[in-house]
């Protein structure tokens, strides 16, 4: 644990120093997006993200790449009533109903607590592997839970209240679906409600996917075997983990855009619309001719040219091969964000 909060604390140190942190978080948040996503089944990846929320089309199924965008839309939305708002049932119900807004799952009760029995694994609470408390227990369990959240009746250590309030949320499972990634999401609201955090940099859904079978494991055996300390040992691995992999991206990122900057500079005339261009790369790894026009208020002609550039200098890949609607991306950037985001195939 102490390894894990000194992890947390550096990654938290670094937020105040990025130039600009707000660029590394958009993109952040959707890496964790997708994650998240993907441990539930998802076959998205983050150029599918990127193009669906700039351009609309993609070409992967649709219902794949909304419900990361419904993930993203619920994780900021959330963060924001935090500013108002205590962590509590009505705000995850809110932000329920944002994740479950569009798509799959859109017609279970989103931002409703069950009415009805649900289960995991299996075709019948029967045969399930695990069953969750029945409807007329959920009152008693969320405020259970919501006092815990809230220090009652004691104060609880914050990386032991994050990570028992998940095993307690996950146990729950209160919603008819999205209960994963909504459990996911509360870790990341504990310690930016608490202040552990300024800003939302550390997400789990990495740790939990490469490990996603002892993740399972382990929130089934403290059910049935009470076996709290294990699962407290690998989640404080996870955070430390996580962190400290938060800390390399972000240095990585901003090394990467540094350098990309000093040599766009060198490119002459071109060298503003190309500083420009390349700021909007860093939240928008992958666009379109259209979209930097649109974004950036320039000529097509200006946009075409100052691309041309970047490609001259190996910054920007084609990514279509066509000579219309051509996408670009930020080739080394997005490399560095893909990492870890490879499908899961056949539950690995």
């Amino acid at each position: 644990m102490e390894k894990a909060t000194l992890a947390l604390g550096r990654l938290d140190g670094l937020a105040s120093i990025l130039p600009a942190p707000n660029l590394f978080l958009y993109s952040y948040v959707r890496k964790e997006a997708l994650l998240s996503s993907q441990i539930e089944g998802t076959q998205s990846s983050l150029s599918d993200l990127f193009l669906y929320e700039k351009e609309g089309n993609t070409g992967t199924p649709s219902g794949d790449v909304e419900e990361v965008s419904n993930y993203v839309a619920a994780m900021n939305y959330g963060l924001e009533r935090l500013k108002e708002l205590p962590l509590s049932l009505r705000l995850l119900k809110e932000i329920h109903a944002i994740l479950l807004s569009k798509g799959r799952g859109s017609h279970l009760e989103p931002g409703q607590f069950r009415r009805s029995q649900n289960w995991v694994g299996g075709t019948r609470p029967g045969n399930a592997a695990f069953v969750p408390p029945p409807p007329d227990l959920l009152v008693e369990c969320l405020g259970a839970l919501e006092m815990f959240l809230h220090n009652e009746p004691v104060v609880t250590p914050l990386l032991v209240k994050a990570a028992l309030a998940h095993v307690q949320f996950e146990t729950i499972h209160p919603f008819l679906d999205g209960n994963g990634r909504l459990g996911r999401l509360l870790i990341t609201f504990i310690f930016c409600a608490e202040g552990t955090l300024r800003e939302p940099l550390l997400y789990l859904s990495l740790y939990f996917k490469q490990h996603r079978q002892q993740y399972y494991d382990l929130l089934q055996s403290v059910r049935l075997n009470g076996d709290w300390e294990e699962w407290l040992r690998f989640f404080f691995t996870g955070v430390e983990t996580t962190a400290n992999a938060a800390s390399q991206t972000a240095k990585s990122l901003m090394r990467v855009a540094g350098l990309d900057a000093s040599r766009i500079q060198s490119i002459g005339k071109s060298a503003r619309s190309g500083l420009r261009l390349h700021r909007l790369l860093q939240t928008h790894p992958v666009l379109s001719v259209a979209t930097a026009v649109k974004e950036l208020e320039l000529s097509t002609p200006t946009v075409i040219t100052t691309l041309s550039k970047l490609q001259e200098l190996g910054i920007v890949r084609e990514t279509t091969g066509r000579n219309y609607r051509r996408h670009y991306a930020y080739a080394e950037y997005l490399e560095i964000l893909n990492e870890g985001t490879e499908p899961i195939v056949n539950g690995i």
